[in-house]
């Protein structure tokens, strides 16, 4: 059983790797390089080529870091590197929960160290390139440090309970498991914007004047109550631009990057704001969120399941049963299931963005917003025709062509 379950985790990471290159090349070959006819109106012929090489920059590292990462998963697996870091760790300790949580730290820190060439890479050498990057040195530590901050005092505990759960209630784990995880989720839609944003940038109410006089009037009409509209200084890290809605009910949340502020004129950007307005008022944000939860419920029912087989570790070279390399196991038998989820959301997800665009477009006017999406595609460098197969797989927004069609 213990050889079955292997041989199927490496032929899952090897067929994984392999499908997501199939669409990347698709994706690729789609590229056509001239400007087509339906991008006239967003790029012009010096945009497009600057379009072409900043997408192809981008690919070159993703395949570089991609095939990096499938060699050292193939060769973890194939010496049972999984299994020697949990021998080692047990000279450490023998506390299943300390264990754990060392266990993941040790793969967390590794997977860092593994990535963040390629991130400093994309950020000052690939989005500096193309006019892109806005963050210093100083910001991109700070953001390692805060983000590795926020994995030890919220992750850190929430593991440690999840896994002291695991050892102690036996199979009624799963529910108590997915009743907190919930409670979190939940907590974490409403406060995410109030307490964990702000670590990482300046949110500012907006300020008395043309736009925000547009946007009350707007939300007037839309039944909309106005709770919290801030600036986010999106400056601090990109040129790009964008806009986000988070919250539910009186913690509903609105921010406009100051970036977007800039680039738009105040018709672009109230129906922008319509359409984040649309997804309250159409309810995906609660519906994202159940979704979620039951996702998650699913798969703590299985993962109840399978931990409990020590198979699913010694798979991976651990020589007994062992929450974390278990983990690790099912992670990977249980990715072609996520894959299917993920797609399943993403339908769900750009079904909503077609919703949300109708919604501004009823209770606003189509017109700014395309041209707002114009803009936002043309100065971000977005690309224009995808590969159907690859937007159905990766893509949770509609390619700007399709929205614009739907906003006619």
């Amino acid at each position: 059983m213990t050889q079955i379950i292997y041989i199927t985790i490496i032929a899952i990471t090897a067929i994984d790797f392999v499908f997501d290159k199939v669409l990347d090349f698709f994706n690729d070959k789609a590229k056509s390089p001239e400007m087509p006819a339906e991008a006239e109106g967003i790029y012009d012929a010096e945009r497009y080529a600057k379009w072409l090489a900043y997408d192809k920059a981008n690919g070159r590292v993703s395949s570089i870091s991609s095939s990096i990462s499938i060699v050292i998963s193939l060769a973890m697996l194939v010496f049972g590197g999984f299994g020697w870091i949990d021998i080692q760790l047990r000279e450490v300790t023998e506390q299943p929960v300390l264990l754990a949580l060392l266990y993941f730290g040790v793969i967390g820190l590794a997977s860092s160290i593994i990535s963040l060439p390629f991130s400093v890479y994309s950020t000052f050498v690939i989005e500096e390139k193309f006019g892109f990057n806005k963050t210093t040195v100083k910001t991109f530590i700070m953001d390692m440090i805060k983000g590795a901050a926020l994995s030890l005092v919220i992750g850190g505990p929430l593991g440690a309970l999840i896994v002291w759960l695991f050892y102690e209630l036996g199979d009624a784990f799963w529910i108590i498991a997915w009743g907190i995880i919930s409670l979190f989720s939940v907590f974490m839609t409403m406060f995410a914007a109030t307490w964990i944003m702000p670590l990482f940038n300046k949110f500012t109410p907006l300020e008395d004047g043309e736009l925000r006089t547009a946007i009350e009037a707007y939300c007037e009409k839309a039944d909309f109550k106005l709770n919290r509209l801030f600036v986010m200084d999106g400056s601090k890290r990109s040129a790009k631009s964008n806009a986000f809605f988070s919250g539910l009910g009186p913690k509903k949340t609105i921010a406009l990057y100051d970036t977007l502020i800039e680039q738009q004129s105040t018709e672009e950007i109230v129906a922008v704001l319509a359409h984040e307005i649309g997804h309250y008022k159409k309810q995906h944000t609660r519906q994202s969120l159940v979704l979620s939860i039951l996702q998650t419920g699913v798969m703590l029912f299985l993962l109840g399941i399978f931990l409990r087989k020590p198979e699913f570790s010694m798979a991976l070279g651990a020589e007994h049963l062992s929450f974390h390399v278990g983990i690790i196991a099912f992670g990977i038998i249980f990715s072609p299931i996520s894959t299917l989820i993920g797609i399943g959301m993403n339908m769900l997800s750009r079904k909503n963005e077609f919703e949300a665009d109708a919604y501004a477009r009823d209770t606003y006017d189509g017109k700014p917003l395309a041209s707002a999406l114009k803009k936002l595609t043309a100065q971000n460098l977005g690309n224009l025709k995808p590969h159907p197969a690859y937007v159905f797989v990766h893509y949770s927004h509609p390619p700007v062509l399709k929205r614009l069609e739907h906003l006619v």
